[in-house]
């Protein structure tokens, strides 16, 4: 079986790229061959910036032979259906056969198709993947129709066994396949014949080029912290950065300069992100004082001077970036010390959202939320709101400006100078956590208050205005601040009711989107006073419609009608973003509906502890017996409701009770209802479950022993009230009824 290789070699292809058009080749390539008949034993696809290289082995040398029936039209059918058949199948009239059906004589067609040699088909399936490649940007050069990301200058394709290699025959637009490649574009120049992709490989790393981007990656990393063990420095860990510069180089060479003393000082990010974004250069620290004291840059060639040259022209250029980033860093701190006002003022003009205001007036909602949080959360009210007002201040920085990455974290550096204590200024970079699944969670109190209020007040107000996610387009990040919410009250153990917070938070929205300033501001000061007062959001309303008269209370009476319903639709979308949460932890979809069925599901602390315990009783063979014999109650009594008219929740009487099994668990449930609800009360859902095991002898024993609908009515009706007990006690812990099996 011959082995495929292909190389499509064209100027530097951008490094963004390279890992998405190696997988693209192979997939395009790939799924022709079979889509053809030709079977292969495995592929590889691999890059550097010059060249895209797939590699198939144990390709079929022909497709095999083919045989297809395929049916037509009736005999004596019209001549045009039938000469349109016969241009299908590629016959004649004389080949077709006919055979009789229920319907009557039918033509059929036997297509056979010989194989066809390998080459003729990778030279069409290479054709086709090359002129209809998915580059995200594509050109057009001198007088070809071709489009390529960059020109395109050879193409290497050859089919390789024991008798040696052949290249496949393929002309686009004049570029003709060969069985030759280039080097490295300095060090080698030059074309070399190859005969397989292990010659290939091989005369690559010959003349200067590392096929693997893994293995480039893998030789920068370790060559970067070689150099900076030796100095007795530590390289500041960047994979993404990493695998860009891996695909910068084909045969990478490491370099360490130094940064000028003057900007050591530098806060050691500002001079992280400055030298990646701007220089692709990593960052060395020096692990005693934690500054970046080093920069590590990799070149694409090695030269006589061993890279001082390089060296040379790289400083020069860095000290350049870093002089602007000392620049914003001096001017910066002068605004801070003189507190900051001008920052704050100036997000007044900054608008987050057309319909939701400017940036001072959501930090303004965020305050008082931040407030509002505090307590549940045993941070300081003053301290949250303070931390609220200046998490979002250094957007104004001039740090911030030319690296937007950078906010929050220069919030924190500027919060001491500002005046602010330590809490302010971890806030100011905690509060945008956590920002995905593997990101660490805040959990000082004012930086999670802080986080809350953001997160929340973002989404209610994109509730507010109904821009909700839809698909899989979420413009705002709307499910990944729910998510974020989640995780900080989960992480955090906070008992937290969201529902609360979804009204007040909507009504500031509804109140800042339909007034002016002055009454808005006197409106949300009496709304947040009669919630910090009295804890009661329903009055919080009232008295802000008594206090206010005119269009704006009819409004808001309005609002408070349509409240609950955009509250309850915003809970759900935290059910569903929870939901997920707790499949990728192992508990069942079902399990997670049954407990969110029950009171109190806007407190996701309450909410997850029933479902873990809910989850641990199902996976024991008491709690599956018991959830069949609930069902088995549920079933029954729910027939026999439909067929009385009626519905058996009035209570039994154990007077009635005929058989000892009946008897016995009028006592169980008796025991289990006194066991159950002060456990539920006590949020002890382990003792809760444990109670509704011990009901599982009794209910088997009944089933067994007792018949439900006897021909005696008042016994049978007595017995469909014990069944409803069952349910009714049950309930209490969960609804069962959502368990599936």
């Amino acid at each position: 079986m011959p082995d495929l290789l292909i190389e499509l070699f064209s100027e530097e292809i951008p490094a963004r790229m390279q890992k998405r058009a190696a997988d693209d080749l192979k997939k395009l390539v790939t799924d022709g061959l079979v889509e053809a008949g030709l079977t292969y034993a495995g592929a590889a696809a691999l890059s550097t910036p010059r060249r895209l290289t797939l590699a198939v082995e144990g390709l079929l040398a022909t497709s095999p032979d083919t045989r297809e029936e395929r049916k037509g039209p009736k005999v004596g059918a019209p001549d045009k259906a039938i000469e349109g058949f016969l241009r299908g199948a590629g016959l004649t009239r004389e080949q077709l056969e006919e055979r009789d059906t229920p319907k009557g004589p039918v033509y059929f067609a036997l297509i056979k198709q010989k194989g066809r040699p390998a080459t003729d088909i990778v030279a069409e399936v290479l054709d086709a993947a090359i002129r209809n490649f998915p580059w995200p940007k594509a050109m057009r050069w001198g007088a070809g129709s071709l489009r390529w990301v960059r020109p395109l200058h050879s193409i290497l394709c050859i089919l390789s066994d024991e008798a040696g290699a052949n290249v496949v025959p393929l002309d686009i637009d004049g570029i003709k396949a060969g069985d030759t490649t280039e080097g490295h574009r300095f060090m080698a120049p030059g074309r070399f014949a190859v005969s397989g992709f292990a010659d290939y490989e091989a005369k690559l790393k010959a003349a200067k080029v590392i096929l693997s981007p893994d293995e480039r990656a893998d030789h920068i990393w370790a060559e970067a912290q070689n150099a900076a063990f030796a100095q007795g420095l530590e390289i500041v860990e960047d994979k993404g950065l990493l695998a860009e510069v891996a695909g910068l180089v084909e045969w990478p060479v490491v370099l360490m300069g130094d940064i000028a003393e003057e900007f050591v000082p530098l806060p050691p990010e500002v001079l992280q992100t400055s030298m990646r974004e701007h220089q692709k250069f990593f960052s060395v620290k020096n692990p005693k004082s934690g500054l970046i004291e080093k920069f590590v840059t990799v070149a694409n060639r090695e030269t006589a001077d061993h890279g001082a040259t390089i060296l040379a022209g790289n400083q020069k250029v860095l000290s350049a970036r870093l002089a602007d980033a000392k620049f914003f860093w001096e001017n910066d701190l002068r605004v801070a010390e003189a507190g900051a006002s001008s920052w704050l003022d100036s997000l007044c003009n900054v608008t987050f959202h057309n319909k939701l205001g400017t940036q001072g007036e959501r930090i303004e909602r965020v305050a008082q939320l931040a407030r509002a949080i505090a307590p549940s959360v045993d941070a300081a009210p003053d301290l949250a709101e303070k931390a609220a007002r200046w998490a979002k201040a250094d957007l104004s920085s001039e740090m911030v400006y030319e690296f937007p990455e950078l906010q929050g974290l220069m919030g924190k550096y500027y919060a001491a100078p500002a005046g602010y204590s330590v809490e302010v200024a971890n806030a100011a970079v905690e509060h945008y956590s956590p920002l995905g699944p593997s990101d660490d969670v805040p959990t000082a109190p004012v930086s999670v208050a802080v986080a809350l209020a953001d997160k929340l007040d973002t989404l209610t107000g994109f509730w507010a205005i109904d821009e909700k996610p839809t698909g899989s387009k979420d413009p705002f990040a709307l499910r990944r601040a729910a998510l974020g919410v989640i995780r900080l009250v989960l992480d955090n153990d906070l008992r937290i009711a969201l529902d609360q917070l979804f009204d007040a938070q909507l009504l500031r929205h509804e109140i800042a989107l339909n007034e002016n300033g002055t009454v808005r501001a006197a409106l949300l000061r009496d709304l947040d006073n009669e919630i910090a007062d009295h804890g009661v959001f329903g009055a919080a309303i009232r008295t802000v419609l008594d206090h206010f008269d005119g269009d704006l209370s009819k409004h808001l009476e309005e609002v408070k009608d349509n409240l609950p319903d955009t509250s309850r639709d915003l809970l759900g979308f935290f059910h569903d973003r929870l939901k997920v949460y707790l499949r990728d932890k192992g508990v069942r979809h079902d399990v997670i509906d049954a407990c969110l069925a029950m009171p109190g599901n806007d407190d996701l602390t309450l909410l997850v502890k029933r479902a873990e315990a809910l989850s641990a009783f199902l996976s024991t063979d008491d709690g599956e017996n018991l959830l069949q014999g609930v069902k088995r109650a549920s079933n029954i009594l729910a027939q026999a409701e439909e067929k009385d008219g009626v519905e058996y929740s009035y209570g039994a009487d154990v007077k009635f009770a005929k058989a000892d099994e009946e008897k016995a668990l009028f006592a169980a449930l008796d025991t289990a209802e006194a066991a159950i609800k002060p456990a539920m009360d006590a949020e002890n859902f382990s003792a809760a479950m444990q109670a509704m095991a011990n009901l599982r002898a009794p209910i088997d024993a009944f089933f067994e022993a007792v018949q439900i609908n006897t021909d005696n009515q008042v016994v049978r009706r007595n017995r469909l009230n014990l069944l409803s007990r069952i349910r009714m006690i049950c309930a209490g812990v969960a609804d069962l009824s959502r368990i599936e099996g």
